[in-house]
Formats: structure tokens, C-alpha cells, sequence
């Protein structure tokens, strides 16, 4: 049986692709921002907070630091870092795959429903799938 693994935030998730190379916070920020065309824009707490909790893991480890010039870090991912990330992609692209697999078994059996509905004079609306949702938590 596959070891449990705790879903990655997000940001954790970013953090640990933008450290495949020594890179330093800003730098992670700039990389994050790139990789989601703007998307997720992660602030310096949730960042350093996140770098903290992943340096405490050892997921991440201190790569060098510039005393000189505003004392600025670099941190690389750790080989248990990458583990814990090839994981979470794996459980991502199951998400993916059981998420497409089920959609896919729905819009066929909505094929079947829709053809049902007419019978039964309902409306079998098509085009939904085109139309964007905002989900707020």
C-alpha cells in the first residue's frame, strides 16, 4: 500500500519546482509568478514562512548567503525535497486522470440523459462545459 502524503499548498508546491537550481526569495517570487502567467502571487510571508517550514523538513537546505550585499539567501531542494515532490506531482496527475476519466463518463451518460430528458420534454442544455464557474471558499 503507497505511503500517505499530505496535499502540498500551493505555494510549497512552487517553492520546491523554483529550487530545482540555487535561487534566492525574490528570485522563487519572479519564477512563481512566471510558471502561472500571473496567477499566484506569493507574498514574502507566505513565502518565508513556507521556506522556514520546508528548511525544518529538510526539503530545502541553505545553498549560500551574501553577507555583504543585503544578506541575501540562496536555498536549493534537498534530495528528500525532490522525493516529497515527485509525490505530490504523482498525486496530481492522478487527480487529473480520475478527474478526466469521471467527466468524461458523465458528459457519456448525459449523452443518454439528455436523449432521456427530450423524451420527457426537459431541456438538454448544451455548451455549459464552455461557461467558466468562480468558485470562492
Amino acid at each position: 500500500m503507497p505511503v500517505k502524503q499530505i496535499a502540498m499548498t500551493e505555494a510549497v508546491y512552487y517553492i520546491l519546482l523554483s529550487l530545482q537550481a540555487p535561487n534566492h526569495g525574490y528570485g522563487i517570487i519572479q519564477n512563481t509568478m512566471e510558471l502561472t502567467g500571473g496567477r499566484l502571487e506569493m507574498g514574502a510571508g507566505t513565502l518565508y514562512g513556507a521556506i522556514n517550514t520546508l528548511l525544518d523538513k529538510g526539503w530545502i537546505c541553505l545553498y549560500s548567503e551574501d553577507k555583504q550585499s543585503r544578506k541575501k539567501k540562496q536555498y536549493i531542494i534537498t534530495e528528500e525535497g525532490s522525493l516529497a515532490l515527485q509525490q505530490e506531482i504523482e498525486r496530481l496527475e492522478e487527480l487529473l486522470e480520475n478527474g478526466k476519466r469521471m467527466m468524461q463518463q458523465r458528459n457519456v451518460n448525459a449523452g443518454e440523459m439528455t436523449d432521456q430528458g427530450k423524451e420527457l420534454g426537459m431541456n438538454g442544455k448544451k455548451g455549459a462545459a464552455d461557461e467558466k464557474i468562480q468558485v470562492t471558499l
